[in-house]
């Protein structure tokens, strides 16, 4: 019954912006912790951001810090990833994921933790 509908992906201009959004369905978002992850071709998969609640305690990676934003709306169920002043380097396929459980931020950048995925949407970054 859990769906989460990725879109917002595409290709931009280096320094360019993109607006990831993951619209959850079959539940109140506002009860999960809520994460990105992205998986670049040759790489592992990494988590980006995560909140695990909307009290504003918020985990960025060191490469993304300070140019991306995770949010969510919950009168819309929906999680977002503000992304400015994009690099090739953010090229990428970019997963949404939530789950049940308030984790500490230390714990939300843990892939396995997560029961429900979006579909993985790709980011492009190139001239």
């Amino acid at each position: 019954q859990l769906q989460l509908v990725e879109s917002g992906g595409g290709l931009v201009q280096p320094g360019g912006s993109l607006r990831l959004a993951c619209e959850a369905s079959g539940f109140v978002l506002d009860y999960y912790t809520i994460a990105w992850f992205r998986q670049a071709p040759g790489k592992e998969r990494e988590a980006v951001s995560c909140m695990p609640n909307n009290d504003g305690t918020t985990y960025y990676a060191r490469s993304v810090k300070g140019r991306f934003t995770i949010s969510r709306d919950s009168a819309k169920a929906t999680v977002y990833l503000q992304m400015d002043s994009l690099k090739p380097e953010d090229t990428a396929v970019y997963y949404c994921a939530v789950d049940p459980v308030r984790y500490l931020v230390t714990q939300c950048i843990h892939q396995g933790l997560y029961n429900d995925w979006g579909q993985g949407i790709q980011v492009t970054v190139s001239s």
